[in-house]
């Protein structure tokens, strides 16, 4: 980021939007960092040297997106609302989710993930079992499976979870706000603690790039956090690396094209590991923030007694 004026700074010189620069002074663009590294780390008095620039944009883009899964506590935030189908499209940067909250009456409650996959895709059969096919050879496919369904329309058992009622803890149907069971009181015992949860579940298709939620997640505010490869869509412009890990990236672009040249002697390629990884810890603990009053918050509460 080059150096701004204070105007420029905090008005953006008067264009839109204002807060284009707010923060920017803590990153270093991607093009900053791969002309850094080609006009002082790259040349013939250089161990790299005679590389092409894709090369280092390539091996840039490797290291940030590396730092985003691992090192950078850059966490995104989207909200959405469920519709109908119980369904919450992923983003298009989305990698991994962080947590996946309902948002209600100003609190966020943290769902929990069903590991019993509520959702399924189906072949359309003939009365016969056999699987029907359309005039180009592919299978026709419904818009929804039985599975599927029935977690939408709310056909699907649920745990039941209210301390005052006895049917506390049993799995039952909930349907139009009513709940039903199939067994009466004392006659069906055990918990499910996999999704005993008094919130909604949920489970992720990778594949479909949806959420599937359960049936009481229907028009409700769903808040997921997740993780991204840095990249902003492909947009190099926008890709940007906290100033603390820039000397990792350039640490870790030299090791990755000494690591893939050919006649490099190998304690050449193990020095740039070992100097890779040692970079990376220090960024790391940069980035940590231990500050001194917040140990001192958390050390407050040592001799509290305990009931």
């Amino acid at each position: 980021m080059p150096y701004i004026t204070d105007y420029n700074y905090y008005e953006n010189g008067g264009a839109t939007p204002d807060n284009a620069n707010w923060g920017s002074y803590q990153f270093v663009s991607l093009s900053d960092i791969v002309n850094n590294f080609m006009l002082i780390y790259s040349g013939n008095h250089s161990l790299v040297n005679n590389e092409d620039r894709f090369k280092v944009l390539f091996h840039a883009k490797r290291a940030i997106m590396e730092l985003n899964y691992d090192a950078f506590k850059e966490v995104k935030i989207l909200e959405l609302s469920v519709g109908e189908t119980l369904r919450y499209v992923l983003p298009q940067d989305y990698v991994n989710w962080v947590r996946i909250s309902l948002y209600e009456n100003g609190l966020l409650y943290p769902l929990t993930e069903n590991i019993q996959t509520n959702w399924s895709t189906a072949y359309l059969q003939d009365n016969t079992a056999r699987i029907l096919f359309d005039i180009n050879g592919n299978v026709i496919k419904p818009e929804f499976s039985n599975m599927s369904y029935d977690r939408i329309v709310g056909t699907k058992k649920s745990i039941y979870l209210n301390q005052n009622n006895p049917y506390n803890g049993i799995e039952g149907y909930l349907w139009e706000g009513n709940w039903y069971f199939d067994y009466q009181i004392g006659a069906h015992y055990g918990l499910n603690t996999e999704t005993a949860n008094a919130n909604p579940t949920f489970s992720i298709d990778k594949k479909g790039g949806v959420i599937n939620f359960s049936t009481v997640m229907n028009n409700k505010l769903a808040v997921l956090e997740y993780v991204s490869d840095g990249m902003e869509n492909g947009n190099d412009a926008s890709v940007t690396v906290n100033k603390l890990f820039e000397e990792y990236v350039y640490a870790y672009i030299r090791y990755s094209i000494l690591n893939s040249k050919l006649g490099v002697q190998e304690y050449i390629v193990s020095r740039a590991r070992k100097e890779k990884g040692a970079l990376l810890r220090n960024a790391k603990i940069r980035l940590s923030n231990i500050h001194p009053g917040r140990l001192l918050m958390n050390l407050r509460g040592q001799d509290k007694w305990i009931k």
